[in-house]
């Protein structure tokens, strides 16, 4: 998976289509996530579309989330989130501030808010299960 940074790099010289087009891009490069673990409990509530996050192992020197969505531009709102935390530390994506690392993104001028309101949850999800490892 690319990083954060090397996404918002290519992001930046996009506009409108081309940035819709990398978010399905990101999308379709997440590791793939078994049809087994698309459950009641891994789903993420308050997204418009299926959202599915699963954290594979419990190391906490290294994170490591599974996630799938059942719609393209979600998929790829949820690649940028998994891109901002895989393979950190616990400890470091229990004190990271995720929501001010997607700002750079600017999603909520640039899809609409059905799109991107499951994000805090998706994000609340990931930095409790990083605090469970921490502590």
């Amino acid at each position: 998976m690319r990083s954060l940074s090397d996404i918002l790099e290519e992001y930046q010289f996009l506009d409108g289509d081309d940035r819709y087009r990398l978010l399905i891009e990101l999308g379709r490069e997440l590791e793939p996530m078994p049809d087994a673990l698309k459950t009641d409990a891994t789903l993420v509530r308050g997204c418009s579309a299926a959202v599915w996050v699963y954290p594979a192992g419990s190391d906490p020197a290294r994170l490591h989330f599974l996630a799938d969505s059942n719609a393209a531009i979600t998929k790829g709102i949820v690649a940028l989130v998994i891109a901002a935390v895989q393979d950190k530390s616990a400890a470091e994506v229990a004190g990271m501030d995720i929501m001010a690392a997607l700002a750079p993104f600017d999603l909520k001028n640039q899809l609409s808010s059905n799109r991107t309101q499951g994000v805090p949850n998706m994000i609340a999800l990931v930095k409790e299960h990083a605090a469970r490892l921490a502590a």
